[in-house]
């Protein structure tokens, strides 16, 4: 799911444009807390029984846009996976229930809050399969979160709509409503007025015209999570064109309101190309015996219905974010909530850096160095969820989504191109997970198969723990034709992970001769020779390409002191400070400028000091909250040291 209230363009201003993306990701996370805001207890929304499997559902629904109401019936086919004498299933009690009938005669049920239990005449053996159907009607109840079932207009035209992640399906239909059971397949019958135009999820198998009305049947025949089911009904103008997706042509449909046609459509070439570029890389779309489908909703963002994406609008970033939920998120289906990046954060890396690196070339840098920024722009949080009660902590954006999209960046530069991308296939196809549920650790194992790797450091320090690593790179040339990189880091939360284990890319430069070495730093202060590159080292840059995760990193050239000239020393006390710290400076040897940074890196304090040999300066705390500091000091030479300080 993506919530955005409009598409974010390449700005000519830089802060500019970082300033929206970073709004962009707030704004998709601010809408996705929503959805959970009156849910206590994240781990046990679902509160049916665990004693069946539903593998087919047939739904017959009445419904009429210009009415906030629905009726009908849903047929569940399931399996029994021990003894009972009846089922309970997740359902709204605000509706009203005409009759439930089982093997043709209606049977006993009652209701609590948001279940409803079936009582059959006599215990039902194991392995049973059999079915059940519920007729129903009503005003579903108001959604706490983005919508659940919506009546609205568009253009002063009535349209209908449903969005059920997470939990809303239970407010307008009877189902199984966790992260535990797909149904194989099922079927969709809405009768609405003939005037408009239903859509569903997979094919539209025919649209029968009965009167002023019209029954819209449609079938789909993958495995599907309930809160992927969807439909909506307006006045739509149903744009068909197709795709070869790896030899097979596939339908493309889109369910377009009138006064936006000629913008939708427009897009569709875009479209066309992310199915193909997806599929090139991540097998074949996972439903492409059916079709892929775009319906335009009136919501503000979009929503990744299983085959069928509801869309506000046309832009690219949505567009290729919902089609990457296709893959991540519908085929394979996070299995929990703490593990939510499996959806958002492939997702999020699929269009923000993935597809940009493809296709959109000119913003792919851009779109990395705005989504690192905001990544660091506070020290703390994981991207495991540690407390699935907290709205906030599950939908954050910076962690969930640009965070967990940064951990997939870092893992294909860690593993390379040919295992990444092989872990990554292999997991979507993998049998226990393919059209099923998956948490991280199965990411993990079929990453670490792929690539030969224990990659156990690696989600313990980025998945598990909290934070990131500032580095610092102090380097000098030496004798026979070497140089020497001196590494070291410090941590933004050092009680999480004390140190950061990376590939660290380290460019050098000379005008436009460029040469990058990659040093795989496991321990703090690691030493490292390289061959030179062949021409006199001028520059030395960390990570060039954003590759890591890191902040306030700091390159120093180290400067062999003339004889009988002393090295700046650097002195703070008191260390930890209350009110007042007193810098002294001993043996300097020109101009030193002093600059204080809190942990976010953001500088709070700066002054530059004249040739003294020996100076003291001091910076006031009192303003400053509890925490730690960083003084960096540049000489006049471009030598830096810096000087940890806690308040």
């Amino acid at each position: 799911m993506k919530s955005i209230f409009y598409v974010i363009t390449l700005f000519a201003c830089i802060n500019g444009f970082s300033q929206e993306n970073i709004e962009r990701t707030k704004r998709i996370a601010a809408e996705e807390k929503q959805r959970f805001a009156t849910r206590n207890n994240l781990a046990t929304a679902s509160l049916a029984s665990n004693n069946f499997e539903v593998y087919y559902y047939r739904c017959n629904w009445n419904i009429n846009p210009a009415v906030r109401q629905i009726s009908g019936s849903v047929t569940s086919y399931f399996r029994l996976t021990k003894a009972a004498a009846g089922i309970v299933y997740d359902f709204t009690n605000q509706l009203t229930i005409d009759s439930i009938i089982f093997r043709k005669k209606k049977v006993a049920f009652t209701r609590s809050g948001t279940t409803l239990a079936i009582n059959f005449p006599s215990t039902v053996i194991s392995g049973k399969k059999d079915s059940v159907t519920i007729h129903y009607r009503g005003t579903p109840p108001n959604s706490q979160s983005f919508g659940g079932f919506v009546q609205t207009t568009h253009n002063g035209v009535p349209v209908l709509w449903t969005l059920s992640e997470p939990y809303d399906a239970l407010n307008w239909w009877p189902c199984r409503n966790g992260l535990d059971d797909k149904a194989d397949s099922i079927d969709i019958y809405i009768t609405h007025p003939s005037q408009y135009k239903a859509a569903a999820n997979g094919i539209l198998k025919e649209a029968v015209v009965n009167g002023n009305s019209t029954t819209s049947h449609y079938a789909h025949r993958y495995p599907v999570a309930t809160y992927l089911v969807a439909f909506a009904v307006t006045n739509y103008i149903v744009y068909t064109s197709s795709v070869v997706i790896n030899g097979q042509s596939m339908p493309v449909i889109q369910h377009i309101y009138p006064e936006d046609f000629l913008s939708f459509s427009g897009g569709t070439a875009a479209l066309l190309s992310m199915l193909q570029l997806y599929s090139t890389h991540f097998g074949s779309y996972p439903f492409v015996n059916e079709r892929y489908g775009q319906t335009q909703f009136s919501w503000g963002g979009g929503m990744e219905h299983q085959t069928n994406s509801f869309i506000n609008n046309s832009g690219r970033n949505l567009v290729a974010h919902e089609l990457g939920h296709q893959w991540f998120g519908d085929r394979v289906t996070c299995g929990s909530w703490r593990d939510i990046w499996l959806n958002e954060g492939f997702a999020t890396w699929l269009a923000d850096m993935f597809y940009t690196e493809k296709i959109d070339t000119n913003n792919y840098k851009a779109y990395v160095q705005y989504d690192l920024d905001y990544i660091v722009s506070s020290p703390g949080g994981s991207v495991w969820v540690d407390d699935t009660t907290s709205v906030n902590r599950i939908f954050d954006g910076r962690l969930t989504y640009n965070k967990g999209a940064f951990l997939l960046r870092m893992l294909r530069w860690t593993l390379g191109d040919s295992a990444f991308f092989k872990g990554v296939n292999n997991y979507l196809t993998d049998p226990k997970l393919s059209y099923g549920f998956a948490r991280t650790a199965d990411l993990q194992r079929n990453l670490q198969k792929a690539s030969g790797k224990n990659l156990a450091y690696f989600f313990n320090q980025w998945f598990y723990g909290e934070g990131y690593p500032s580095i610092t790179v102090k380097w000098k040339d030496t004798t026979n034709n070497r140089l020497y990189f001196q590494v070291s880091q410090t941590t933004s939360v050092p009680s999480s992970v004390n140190f950061f284990k990376v590939r660290l890319p380290v460019q050098v430069t000379n005008g436009s001769q460029v040469k990058t070495f990659v040093l795989n730093c496991t321990a703090n202060n690691q030493g490292f020779f390289v061959t030179a590159p062949g021409f006199t080292v001028q520059n030395v840059k960390i990570d060039p390409d954003n590759y890591l995760i890191s902040a306030n990193n700091t390159v120093i050239k180290l400067i062999n002191v003339a004889a009988g000239i002393a090295a700046l020393k650097i002195t703070v006390n008191p260390n930890p400070v209350n009110s007042v710290a007193v810098v002294n400076l001993e043996n300097m040897q020109g101009k030193t400028q002093l600059r204080l940074y809190n942990n976010a890196g953001n500088m709070l304090w700066s002054k530059l000091v004249e040739n003294k040999t020996a100076t003291q300066i001091q910076i006031p705390f009192s303003s400053f909250i509890n925490g730690t500091y960083r003084l960096l000091v540049t000489e006049e030479s471009g030598a830096q040291q810096s000087v940890t300080i806690v308040k």
